[in-house]
C-alpha cells in the first residue's frame, strides 16, 4: 500500500534511519490493523509507527517530535 502524498517526504526522510522489528499481534489485532490501513490507503506498518508515535507523545509529552 501507499502512503499519502505529505507522508512521502517524511518517510524518505526517516527511512535512512529506521530499525526493523518484527512484532506479532493477536489475530482480531491484526485484522483491525489491516482493515484501518485498507481504508486509510496506507500500508499496515505505517499504521502501526503512527500508533506507537502517539503514544509515545501521550506518555512522554516531553519527547514529542522526537519520535
Amino acid at each position: 500500500m501507499k502512503a499519502k502524498k505529505g507522508d512521502e517526504k517524511k518517510m524518505k526522510a526517516e527511512s535512512a534511519a529506521t530499525v526493523r522489528a518484527s512484532i506479532s499481534f493477536p489475530p482480531d489485532v491484526y485484522e483491525t490493523l489491516e482493515t484501518i490501513a485498507k481504508e486509510k490507503k496506507v500500508s499496515l506498518a505505517w499504521v502501526v509507527r503512527e500508533a506507537a508515535e502517539k503514544y509515545i507523545a501521550d506518555k512522554w509529552p516531553l519527547f514529542r517530535g522526537q519520535a
